[in-house]
């Protein structure tokens, strides 16, 4: 399975697959302890037995039906107060490839959930380490909702149900690798900023007012960037403030 490589100059030239495994973020982090996480390696499977989310959530995914892979990476040219700027290439190189079949409908919600129609399509889970001040090497978690018909979550969708036909995987990969590696090297190339306006351009309820939460209290607010450490900036009474992951939430 997974034989068709993509059109890339790196990422996706070595793929791992495994049938099933605890957690692919796992497995690619062993290849890099293991002196074996060559740049642009995959590590993809049917089934996941203890996927993750970001801080601490579980990624629940039916077998076979949907994408579950790590790609390893080494962006040594990022310094750690760099970090948000790989998250932002690859939320786009995920956004990128949805996008023929999704259209304007496709956003990324902050930080880097993949939504279309109020609902959850697929999320990113990039677990760096750093050597000294600067990124060693990156394994970036994803998880897209692909064949899956029924959710035990409300708010979760897949690309089968929004386009009512089933896909391929074994063809939709080299896709997938494609989009991530070409915002990966502009990334590498230094084009920052033309990421971070499409990255703000597509992100989820941005600058539009709307209620979030905070500390167990009903606030309303306005999105208005992102700040370079990953920050999400909300306009809240004429008051610019700033929160992490977990701080905020939104309100459907």
């Amino acid at each position: 399975m997974y034989k068709s490589k993509p059109k890339t100059l790196f990422i996706g030239k070595k793929i791992l697959y495994l049938p099933s495994c605890q957690s692919t973020n796992d497995e690619a982090a062993d290849l890099l302890r293991q002196g074996q996480g060559l740049e642009g390696t995959v590590v993809i499977t049917d089934y996941q037995t203890a996927g993750r989310g970001q801080r601490g959530n579980q990624w629940v995914a039916k077998p076979g039906e949907n994408f579950t892979l790590s790609v390893i990476l080494r962006p040594h040219f990022l310094m750690a107060n760099e970090q948000f700027r790989l998250n932002i290439a690859v939320s786009l190189g995920v956004f990128d490839f949805l996008l023929p079949y999704l259209g304007p409908l496709l956003k990324i919600k902050w930080p880097n959930d993949i939504y279309v129609n109020n609902q959850k399509l697929g999320g990113i889970l990039i677990e760096n380490t750093l050597q000294g001040n600067r990124l060693e090497s990156s394994v970036v978690g994803i998880g897209l909702n692909i064949n899956q018909l029924d959710f035990e979550e409300g708010r979760a969708t897949s690309l089968l149900l929004m386009l009512g036909r089933e896909l391929s995987l074994e063809a939709l990969l080299p896709e997938l690798l494609a989009s991530i590696e070409k915002n990966y090297l502009l990334l590498r190339n230094r084009k920052y900023d033309l990421l971070k306006t499409r990255y703000l351009q597509h992100l989820f309820r941005y600058q539009e007012s709307h209620l979030f939460q905070r500390a167990g209290k009903e606030i309303e607010g306005v999105i208005v960037g992102v700040a370079e450490t990953g920050h999400l900036a909300v306009q809240i009474n004429n008051k610019l403030e700033y929160f992490d992951f977990k701080e905020i939430s939104y309100v459907f």
